[in-house]
């Protein structure tokens, strides 16, 4: 499986970023597909998730509102759409594939990771 994360950058606060992650090597039906980021000093921490069959989404509350999580079946590429974005924001954002059904939430329950991509949000 590979995970090819994109789209990091650096933004003023209160701006937007989209993030991709381009998928393969496995059929990810009935996976959970997941991103997480990891600040500075910081452990990694789970920001949203969707299930690759229906698109049912969840989000920590640190993000409710403000980001979107989407898939694109066709391209097999989840995105992360991020909105008012704040300095504390700011870290390496990675997808992550959690194979099932679920809601995982902590970073040991996903199987598969990609490379990260840093996101910047200065004040």
């Amino acid at each position: 499986v590979q995970l090819q994360a994109s789209g990091g950058g650096l933004v003023q606060a209160g701006g937007s970023l989209r993030l991709s992650c381009a998928a393969s090597g496995r059929t990810f039906r009935g996976d959970v597909m997941g991103w997480f980021r990891q600040g500075p000093g910081k452990e990694r921490e789970f920001v949203a998730g969707i299930m690759w069959t229906g698109g049912s989404t969840y989000y920590a509350d640190s993000v409710k509102g403000r980001f979107t999580i989407s898939r694109d079946n066709a391209k097999n590429t989840v995105y992360l759409q991020m909105n008012s974005l704040k300095p504390e924001d700011t870290a390496v954002y990675y997808c992550a594939v959690h194979r099932g059904w679920g809601s995982p939430t902590l970073f040991t329950e996903y199987d598969y990771w990609g490379q990260g991509t840093q996101v910047t949000v200065s004040s």
